[in-house]
């Protein structure tokens, strides 16, 4: 086992999950966790869970989640888990770059959020989620919980007019002060069940990169490149949650990306141009970075973490999106590069996100997963020797 590969967290569902999964994408009918709905979906869910955490524990990753097969979206569910939320089918989905073309890919359309009541975290789903993944591991792999940051929240339901639209808050700021206080209620919760590690995922710092010409959070209504105060109120809600986080005990991890959805992205923007701000001021212990393309820019980003001894950098050099093996050479020079800039101690190497981001996946199959995680392990054990 090599403790410097990790994943970001979510794995390829099998057929036997995806067939419930599908279902609930197309109904709003029916109200999450979707289990008294769906006849046989929980002990599916159980089943498929139980087997991919004994896959991570067998092929010895150092850190493991629940596949993340307990969610239908990366970011979503967690929202649809808070008291006060309900989800809808929207005319639309969100829209993707293609792949080989200029063209917008869209997604699933059950993204709609509706804010029906005061926002709480406590009893949320996530914990009973939690404690499964902690019974199966049974002490003998490191577990790890993945949500949304605060920021993200706020900024993609304020930015699709959710809040606006609310008929119980009267202003986001109101929101905004009840969903802190529902990311604390959860974090207590997730500190009682036995939490040790939170990583909060997010997508949106790359609104403020000036290469990136697709704000479509913002529908393109401010240049946030230049005006960056809501940049710093991102970073100000997510430091009140991460200090919170640490005060109970808690290691908080982030994973930033441009997006992953059934192998596309979402943005441009490179971390030189958004590192002053993000990499200096939020408070995360480690950072998993999206590196796998030149979308990313210079590895020189990372200077700005250059007083901050205390950070792990995790770099995304390998790619979740591709069903081919990653140049080798490539990562191994760049982490080379990295390691004059951070200390060797303090990087780990993963794939740039999860190879499943929401239910649909990458487009790869399940064995050419396992066999992009054992390259990640091999390229880990030749640089780290460990």
């Amino acid at each position: 086992m090599t403790k410097r590969f990790l994943t970001v967290g979510s794995l390829l569902r099998d057929e036997d999950l995806l067939k419930y999964k599908r279902e609930i994408e197309k109904r709003d009918d029916i109200t999450y966790p979707f289990y008294d709905d769906l006849d046989g979906y929980k002990e599916c869910e159980d089943k498929a869970i139980a087997n991919v955490v004994e896959d991570q524990i067998k092929r010895g990753l150092a850190e493991i989640t629940d596949g993340e097969y307990s969610k239908s979206l990366w970011h979503l569910d967690f929202v649809w888990g808070l008291s006060g939320c309900e989800r809808f089918i929207k005319d639309s989905g969100y829209f993707f770059r293609e792949k080989d073309s200029d063209d917008k890919f869209e997604t699933r359309k059950d993204i709609g959020i509706k804010i029906v009541g005061k926002v709480s975290g406590k009893k949320h789903p996530f914990i009973e989620h939690f404690k499964r993944l902690k019974k199966l591991a049974d002490g003998r792999s490191i577990v790890k919980q993945c949500i949304p940051s605060p920021s993200h929240i706020y900024g993609e339901l304020l930015n699709f007019g959710f809040i606006d639209e609310s008929t119980y808050y009267d202003s986001s700021e109101d929101f905004l002060e009840d969903l802190i206080k529902a990311y604390k209620e959860f974090l207590d919760d997730y500190k009682n069940a036995g939490g040790e590690i939170i990583q909060f995922d997010d997508c949106l710092w790359e609104q403020f990169a000036k290469e990136n010409k697709e704000n479509q959070y913002d529908n393109n209504q401010t240049d946030l490149a230049k005006d960056l105060t809501l940049a710093q109120k991102y970073i100000d809600i997510n430091n009140e949650i991460i200090d919170y986080a640490h005060s109970l005990g808690l290691r908080v991890y982030t994973h930033n990306c441009r997006g992953n959805y059934a192998s596309r992205n979402f943005s441009d923007g490179t971390y030189e141009s958004i590192a002053d701000l993000f990499f200096k001021n939020l408070k995360y212990d480690r950072f998993y970075l999206e590196w796998d393309d030149d979308r990313a820019g210079s590895i020189n980003a990372l200077k700005a973490f250059s007083n901050r001894d205390d950070v792990e950098v995790v770099l995304g050099l390998l790619s979740s999106k591709t069903n081919s093996l990653d140049d080798e050479k490539r990562v191994l020079d760049l982490l080379d590069e990295a390691s004059k800039i951070i200390p060797k101690d303090r990087l780990y190497l993963s794939h740039q996100c999860g190879f499943a981001s929401c239910d649909c996946g990458n487009e790869l199959t399940i064995d050419e997963q396992w066999k992009k995680i054992a390259q990640g392990q091999k390229i880990a054990e030749e640089f780290w020797g460990e």
